[in-house]
């Protein structure tokens, strides 16, 4: 019993929040003109050692916004940014340096991103055997 009235006034704030208030009339939706000419680009990247997200505690998280103009709180902001441009956003594309070489000490370390690039949801994780392969692969995205 508990729980079905949990769920019935989850539900109930939920559609006021969404639907807003029933008040029997109409409301218009105002003109407004979009915020940006240009599509959201915000993104929170995290890393932490670890073999998964789920295991990984978060030892480092830092956000990325990409339009019109590199911030937030990545040191590397404007490369970070440039990075992401030149894979077009899919960081299933960022390949290790071939002029890098690491060692194979197995210290997993697991990035995740997650957020928006250009107007496309992300969600992002990987985990790489240590920080040097991260360092390698990432570049100055995952240098934070």
């Amino acid at each position: 019993m508990r729980n079905t009235a949990r769920w019935a006034a989850a539900f109930g704030l939920t559609a006021v929040a969404v639907c807003g208030p029933l008040t029997g009339a109409a409301v218009a939706a105002p003109d407004v003109a979009p915020a940006s000419l240009y599509a959201p680009s915000a993104l929170v990247l995290t890393t932490g050692h670890g073999g998964d997200a789920a295991t990984a505690a978060p030892e480092r998280a830092v956000t990325l916004s990409c339009a019109p103009g590199a911030s937030g709180t990545h040191p590397a902001a404007a490369e970070a940014c440039a990075e992401l441009r030149g894979v077009g956003g899919d960081l299933d594309a960022l390949k290790a340096r071939e002029d890098v070489w690491c060692n194979k000490l197995y210290d997993p370390v697991t990035i995740t991103v997650q957020g928006v690039w250009q107007g496309r949801r992300v969600s992002y994780e990987r985990t790489f055997g240590n920080s040097c392969e991260r360092d390698a692969t990432g570049g100055s995205l995952f240098a934070f």
